[in-house]
């Protein structure tokens, strides 16, 4: 009795062990073939209409991007008939946590919103966009502090 005791603990020690060496092998290859961040640049164009463009933000070689920031809000937005015209406060990251939108920018062009969409919000002039919230959202918004964010803009 005592033997298969032992046997199955030995079991499990060495399940326990290769699972292990098998979880830092995936951080290894996760950290390895990294995913991009992605987000969305809505942005007055020269002609002073608001264009959107998906762009890559820079990271550093351990994975991170740090801009300076005013604050933090979160902030909670019911479904509702898209609104006016209207430009963006400041240069600001909008984060959608849930629910969905869309925002319409110049030509017509619409921009789906929806959970996990990061924004970042620089068209502070000139016609700016429509915000139509579709579903109940919850947001996170960053604002920045008067800087240059650092992005590589990618096709789509």
């Amino acid at each position: 009795m005592r033997s298969r005791l032992l046997t199955g603990l030995a079991l499990v020690a060495a399940f326990c062990l290769g699972w292990s060496v098998r979880g830092e092998q995936d951080v290894v290859s996760a950290q390895a073939a990294r995913k991009p961040i992605m987000m969305t640049r809505i942005y007055t164009g020269t002609d002073g209409l608001t264009h959107s463009e998906q762009v890559e933000m820079k990271l550093t070689p351990n994975g991170t991007s740090t801009m300076k920031a005013t604050g933090v809000e979160f902030s909670s937005r019911p479904a509702a008939p898209a609104g006016d015209w209207h430009t963006g406060p400041r240069r600001q990251f909008v984060i959608t946590l849930s629910g969905r939108a869309e925002l319409e920018v110049a030509n017509g062009q619409k921009v789906p919103i929806e959970a996990g969409n990061i924004n970042l919000i620089e068209d502070t002039t000139g016609k700016g966009h429509i915000t139509h919230n579709i579903a109940d959202r919850i947001v996170v918004t960053i604002p920045l502090e008067d800087q240059t964010v650092t992005h590589t803009a990618t096709t789509k």
